[in-house]
């Protein structure tokens, strides 16, 4: 399968939809069936004791699985979330950027299914895995 969209246009096209979080990730690579993001921790991320939060986590994750699907098949702003499972395994490293590792499974007409791991810059033991199913919105015809 061949990619529709580059990490540039990925990053591009997140500037226009949601600048509201764009400065918040960067695509590290984007790969067929797979991308790596990273979530540029800063002291908004954190919670109590210093360590990222899992909300930030859970948007890593989420942010993800959205441009893997959208690299595969471009740009389709309203391609959304129907399901997530997240387990959180240990606690990140404090003031460290996330890295996540994301691979679609499934990628359907209609339906796709991700699958994500998030470490610590720097350490390859996991602090959080996601699983993600996006609902991919009907190509209109006209």
């Amino acid at each position: 399968m061949d990619l529709k969209m580059t990490a540039e246009e990925l990053t591009g096209f997140m500037a226009e939809v949601f600048p509201q979080v764009v400065d918040d990730f960067g695509v590290e690579e984007v790969r067929p069936m797979g991308i790596t993001m990273r979530l540029k921790v800063s002291e908004r991320h954190l919670r109590p004791g210093g360590t990222v939060s899992g909300p930030s986590m859970f948007a890593l994750a989420d942010v993800a699985v959205y441009l893997a699907v959208l690299a595969m098949i471009g740009p389709q702003a309203l391609a959304v979330t129907t399901n997530c499972s997240i387990d959180f395994m240990r606690k990140p490293a404090a003031g460290v950027d996330l890295i996540a590792e994301c691979r679609l499974l499934k990628l359907g007409r209609v339906l796709a299914v991700g699958d994500v791991l998030i470490h610590s810059d720097g350490n390859d033991a996991p602090v959080a895995r996601a699983s993600l199913t996006y609902s991919i919105p009907p190509v209109a015809v006209g």
